[in-house]
């Protein structure tokens, strides 16, 4: 009986501190990133549980009265145990959410009803409708070559400074002069305003050297005017964009390579502006030697590292730049500009009629104005005027911003205002 009594206010003294034993593993087994499932502690909890006997090998009497007040605090355990690691899961994918290392996608099936996000797109088309577009184009070029005309073409209407001038009267210059001329097209209720850069005088001249200076001064000037729009305190809603967006560059079809005036003059304008180089008049050339003729003009612009519009490194996955690089395989464009109509098969199409047959200008059996025409406007509009702002224009602001003599006087700007109405130099060009 002592020993009975004994073993019953030993188990009675040590029930407590099991209990507060079994909790504290139960927690401890919680926090060691979830290494112990929920079955293994529970073994654990049950083998740590197992009563005491007696120094002669005699169970304690209180043993079935204990199971069942143990197996309540096991289920209270388990039940506390999944509470914690499920906080524990959450906590971990919102950390790793956090920090950019997990991110759940949701598919349009697994959604419960209709959300809407799809009518942002009409939302966007709505509001470009109203505000419109704004696209500037440059050609370049020597007289003779056709830049007028292809312009003409490339938007089916009388856009080029020829067209547009009364009494034109066709003359060289003596100087490389840039004259623009900007038009408000609308088609199906998008309005776009055109301006058309034209370079008369360029490559006309017995020494063309350093012909390409007023171009790329130009370029550089349109850069400045919108940096100075964009740091100016009170910005305009809406600056107006005169920056170029594209250059096309007409190479004469001489069918042999690159002339050091092309050479050079991409060279210096790649760095600056996206460049399209086309052979203009192309139907002066057979169909080998168009060929013949494209694959010199790839091989010069590698080795001169002449960088083209698409450029490779700007291709944002891999769908465009399957796309990016069947336009690349035909660059330059071996194109044919008319704005008159022929008859051909009871069809009206724009051709040049010789006695041989007319040249259709959108066939591409015939031309390459169609996938000229397909990069400019219908596929890779948007994309120009990104790289142009996003690419050229970036980089010249950076430039511009770290230079060691940039100031706002320069700049043409009041210097930054101080709370207490005075104007420090020194600190407001430090914003720069």
């Amino acid at each position: 009986m002592r020993e009975e009594t004994a073993g019953e206010l030993e188990t009675d003294s040590l029930s407590p501190m099991e209990d507060g034993e079994e909790k504290e593993r139960g927690i401890m087994g919680l926090q060691d990133d979830s290494k112990c499932q929920p079955g293994q502690a529970a073994l654990m909890d049950s083998q740590n549980s197992i009563p005491e006997t007696g120094e002669n090998g005699v169970v304690v009497g209180t043993e079935m009265e204990e199971k069942g007040m143990e197996e309540g605090d096991l289920k209270k355990e388990m039940g506390m145990e999944m509470e914690l690691e499920v906080e524990a899961e959450v906590k971990v994918e919102l950390c790793q959410s956090g920090h950019g290392l997990q991110v759940s996608f949701i598919r349009g099936t697994d959604l419960f009803g209709y959300v809407g996000i799809e009518a942002v797109l009409d939302q966007m088309r709505r509001k470009t409708m109203k505000a419109g577009l704004e696209f500037n184009i440059m050609v370049v070029g020597q007289s003779g070559l056709g830049k007028s005309t292809l312009v003409n073409t490339l938007f089916k209407s009388k856009v080029s400074r020829k067209s547009c001038t009364s009494n034109y009267e066709e003359k060289i210059s003596k100087t490389v002069k840039l004259h623009s001329v900007s038009h408000v097209i609308e088609e199906k209720g998008v309005r776009m305003k055109l301006t058309v850069i034209d370079t008369p005088g360029f490559g006309d001249q017995i020494n063309n050297e350093n012909c390409w200076e007023p171009i790329v001064k130009h370029v550089n000037e349109q850069y400045e005017k919108y940096l100075r729009e964009e740091l100016h305190i009170n910005r305009k809603r809406k600056i107006p964009d005169s920056r170029v967006h594209c250059c096309i560059y007409f190479l004469p079809p001489t069918g042999h390579r690159l002339r050091q005036i092309d050479v050079e003059f991409m060279k210096r304008l790649g760095k600056i502006v996206s460049i399209v180089p086309v052979i203009a008049k192309a139907d002066t050339l057979t169909i080998e030697e168009r060929q013949e003729f494209k694959e010199r003009i790839r091989q010069d612009l590698a080795a001169n590292g002449i960088r083209v519009y698409p450029q490779k490194e700007y291709d944002e996955d891999p769908e465009d730049s399957i796309l990016n690089d069947r336009i690349r395989e035909s660059i330059p464009f071996a194109v044919v500009g008319t704005d008159k109509e022929h008859q051909v098969n009871g069809h009206k199409v724009l051709g040049r009629k010789t006695k041989w047959g007319i040249i259709e200008v959108e066939n591409v059996e015939h031309c390459e104005f169609a996938n000229l025409r397909d990069l400019l406007i219908r596929s890779h509009l948007q994309d120009l005027k990104d790289v142009t702002h996003n690419i050229h224009y970036e980089t010249y602001r950076v430039r511009r911003l770290n230079e060691s003599n940039v100031s706002f006087s320069e700049l043409g700007l009041a210097p930054w205002p101080l709370e207490n109405g005075t104007d420090d130099r020194g600190q407001s060009e430090s914003h720069l």
